[in-house]
């Protein structure tokens, strides 16, 4: 099961599809950021930034 890098609280596997860096980590699940910079961190990725 995926875990935070951060916190290593278990994250869903649908969490870890959206918000895994291209080496399938996850740097903050929802208990560690904001939702705001998790959005904000989809859209940079959606744009290739």
């Amino acid at each position: 099961m995926p875990k935070c890098n951060h916190c290593d609280a278990h994250v869903s596997e649908r969490f870890a599809r959206v918000f895994a860096d291209e080496h399938g980590e996850i740097h903050a699940c929802i208990n560690c950021s904001a939702n705001a910079g998790i959005a904000e961190v989809a859209r940079k990725r959606a744009r290739g930034t």
